[in-house]
């Protein structure tokens, strides 16, 4: 015997659960919780300290470090 349709309004408070969580599905792969993304121009504590590990040192630290041009000040002397 096949089922009546019965409106939505006109069944009970319980077929009607039955019927919304039914049609309600999951997030499936979304993650439904909210993300901010870093602004790249604040200040970042952990960041600060890895630029001296991070950045290759320069020609001239290079270069005074081999040759011991630890004294700048002596060459510019008239």
């Amino acid at each position: 015997m096949k089922q009546r349709f019965i409106p939505l309004e006109k069944q009970s408070k319980r077929k009607r659960r039955e019927h919304h969580a039914a049609q309600r599905v999951g997030w499936g792969g979304l993650n439904p919780a909210t993300r901010k993304t870093t602004h790249s121009k604040t200040y970042n504590r952990k960041k600060s300290g890895q630029w001296f590990e991070k950045e290759p040192l320069s020609g001239f630290c290079l270069l005074s470090m081999l040759f011991g041009l630890s004294d700048v000040g002596d060459y510019y002397a008239p």
